[in-house]
């Protein structure tokens, strides 16, 4: 045997035991729990949130200012977001809120139920859809400009 022969085999080989290994996983990766220690909701923070998606009363752009767990102060940076803090202004959510609808949204076995984080572990983006053939029951949230704050 040549040397390309072997080295073919040896390839092949490798190929075949990385494959096999693969195929003892049930759960896709993007679906894993992650690996490292959960986010823990501070006290006090601001953050701005985009809203959109589905025929919800929380639409629009906001800048939240969170303190002592709660909403003190929210401002609609845009038409949608002003309508909603002026007709809704407790349904403005702080980020513990935002993923406890994520939560609930897998226990009750959403079609859609994504979510990515920053590195500190704060969801910067949520995207939800309850029922694939449904009209207007999706949400998708995106979280910007996060600081925590001294209360």
């Amino acid at each position: 045997m040549t040397a390309v022969t072997l080295a073919a085999r040896a390839v092949l080989i490798g190929g075949v035991i990385c494959a096999a290994a693969a195929c003892g996983t049930d759960t896709p990766a993007s679906t894993q729990a992650p690996s490292r220690a959960p986010w823990q909701e501070p006290a006090s923070y601001t953050y701005t949130l985009q809203s959109s998606e589905g025929e919800r009363s929380l639409l629009g752009a906001f800048r939240i200012t969170v303190r002592d767990g709660a909403v003190v102060k929210s401002v609609g940076l845009d038409a949608l977001g002003r309508r909603a803090v002026e007709s809704a202004p407790d349904s403005v959510p702080t980020i513990g809120e935002l993923l406890k609808e994520l939560e609930q949204a897998r226990q009750d076995d959403a079609e859609t139920v994504e979510a990515d984080y920053a590195a500190d572990g704060h969801p910067v983006r949520i995207s939800l859809d309850w029922e694939k053939n449904a009209t207007d029951d999706e949400a998708r949230y995106v979280i910007s400009a996060y600081e925590r704050t001294d209360a």
